[in-house]
Protein backbone atom coordinates (compact mmCIF):
# COMPACT_ATOMS: atom_id res chain seq x y z
CA UNK A 1 0.00 0.00 0.00
CA UNK A 2 1.30 3.36 -0.93
CA UNK A 3 0.03 7.01 0.13
CA UNK A 4 0.52 10.22 -1.45
CA UNK A 5 1.20 13.96 -0.17
CA UNK A 6 0.57 16.36 -2.19
CA UNK A 7 2.03 20.47 -2.02
CA UNK A 8 2.61 23.44 -4.33
CA UNK A 9 -0.64 24.36 -5.53
CA UNK A 10 -1.52 27.94 -5.31
CA UNK A 11 -2.76 31.00 -6.92
CA UNK A 12 -0.50 32.13 -9.79
CA UNK A 13 -0.10 35.25 -12.48
CA UNK A 14 -0.02 34.03 -16.13
CA UNK A 15 3.00 33.57 -17.51
CA UNK A 16 4.65 32.74 -13.55
CA UNK A 17 5.84 29.35 -12.23
CA UNK A 18 4.95 26.51 -10.11
CA UNK A 19 6.26 23.60 -8.62
CA UNK A 20 4.22 20.57 -7.43
CA UNK A 21 5.53 18.00 -4.88
CA UNK A 22 4.26 14.62 -3.93
CA UNK A 23 6.27 12.54 -1.84
CA UNK A 24 5.19 8.63 -1.34
CA UNK A 25 5.33 6.63 1.51
CA UNK A 26 4.76 2.98 2.10
CA UNK A 27 5.50 0.11 -0.02
CA UNK A 28 7.77 2.06 -2.04
CA UNK A 29 9.03 -0.73 -4.43
CA UNK A 30 5.48 -1.37 -5.99
CA UNK A 31 5.08 1.52 -7.44
CA UNK A 32 5.93 1.27 -11.25
CA UNK A 33 5.64 5.02 -12.55
CA UNK A 34 4.19 8.05 -11.22
CA UNK A 35 2.99 11.16 -12.58
CA UNK A 36 0.15 13.99 -12.47
CA UNK A 37 -2.96 14.12 -13.46
CA UNK A 38 -5.37 18.02 -13.50
CA UNK A 39 -9.07 17.85 -14.24
CA UNK A 40 -10.76 21.25 -14.02
CA UNK A 41 -14.18 21.87 -13.50
CA UNK A 42 -16.75 19.93 -15.28
CA UNK A 43 -13.97 18.22 -17.54
CA UNK A 44 -12.46 14.61 -17.40
CA UNK A 45 -9.33 13.82 -16.07
CA UNK A 46 -5.94 14.19 -18.10
CA UNK A 47 -2.52 13.14 -18.00
CA UNK A 48 -0.34 15.77 -17.43
CA UNK A 49 2.73 13.84 -17.23
CA UNK A 50 4.47 10.58 -16.30
CA UNK A 51 7.52 8.92 -15.36
CA UNK A 52 8.86 5.36 -15.06
CA UNK A 53 10.07 4.36 -11.52
CA UNK A 54 13.02 1.82 -14.08
CA UNK A 55 14.61 4.40 -16.53
CA UNK A 56 12.75 7.49 -16.02
CA UNK A 57 11.29 7.87 -19.13
CA UNK A 58 8.89 10.76 -19.32
CA UNK A 59 5.49 11.48 -20.97
CA UNK A 60 3.76 14.63 -21.29
CA UNK A 61 0.41 15.93 -22.46
CA UNK A 62 0.87 18.01 -25.86
CA UNK A 63 -0.85 20.88 -23.99
CA UNK A 64 1.92 20.99 -21.33
CA UNK A 65 5.18 20.04 -23.31
CA UNK A 66 8.50 22.71 -23.65
CA UNK A 67 6.09 24.31 -20.22
CA UNK A 68 6.34 21.43 -17.82
CA UNK A 69 8.70 19.21 -16.45
CA UNK A 70 8.40 16.15 -14.40
CA UNK A 71 11.28 14.72 -12.53
CA UNK A 72 11.60 12.74 -9.66
CA UNK A 73 14.41 12.31 -6.41
CA UNK A 74 14.41 8.52 -5.93
CA UNK A 75 16.45 9.18 -2.63
CA UNK A 76 13.35 10.83 -0.89
CA UNK A 77 10.69 8.93 -3.07
CA UNK A 78 9.07 12.41 -4.34
CA UNK A 79 8.04 13.53 -7.97
CA UNK A 80 7.51 17.03 -8.97
CA UNK A 81 6.03 19.15 -11.69
CA UNK A 82 8.00 21.74 -12.13
CA UNK A 83 5.33 24.55 -14.33
CA UNK A 84 6.19 27.56 -16.17
CA UNK A 85 4.06 29.56 -18.67
CA UNK A 86 1.23 28.88 -16.59
CA UNK A 87 -1.70 29.88 -18.49
CA UNK A 88 -5.33 30.15 -16.98
CA UNK A 89 -6.19 27.14 -19.21
CA UNK A 90 -4.01 25.55 -17.20
CA UNK A 91 -6.43 25.98 -14.11
CA UNK A 92 -7.56 22.59 -12.31
CA UNK A 93 -6.76 20.20 -9.19
CA UNK A 94 -4.10 18.59 -10.43
CA UNK A 95 -3.41 14.49 -8.57
CA UNK A 96 -0.25 12.89 -7.92
CA UNK A 97 -0.67 9.45 -8.66
CA UNK A 98 1.52 6.02 -8.91
CA UNK A 99 1.28 3.11 -10.56
CA UNK A 100 1.47 -0.61 -8.95
CA UNK A 101 3.65 -3.69 -10.44
CA UNK A 102 1.01 -5.67 -8.96
CA UNK A 103 -1.79 -3.67 -8.96
CA UNK A 104 -1.92 -1.68 -12.55
CA UNK A 105 -1.28 1.42 -13.76
CA UNK A 106 -3.03 4.48 -11.57
CA UNK A 107 -3.57 2.52 -8.91
CA UNK A 108 -2.64 4.94 -6.21
CA UNK A 109 -3.67 8.68 -5.90
CA UNK A 110 -2.90 11.97 -3.92
CA UNK A 111 -5.56 14.39 -2.64
CA UNK A 112 -5.41 16.64 -5.28
CA UNK A 113 -4.29 20.22 -4.77
CA UNK A 114 -5.90 22.96 -6.54
CA UNK A 115 -3.88 25.03 -9.20
CA UNK A 116 -5.42 28.29 -10.16
CA UNK A 117 -3.79 30.96 -12.91
CA UNK A 118 -5.15 34.62 -13.18
CA UNK A 119 -5.19 36.88 -16.42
Amino acid sequence: QVQLVESGGGLVQAGGSLRLSCAASGTIFSISAMGWFRQAPGKQRELVAHITSGNGRTTYADSVKGRFTISRDSAKNTVYLQMNSLKPEDTAVYYCNAGSYGGGPYHYWGQGTQVTVSS
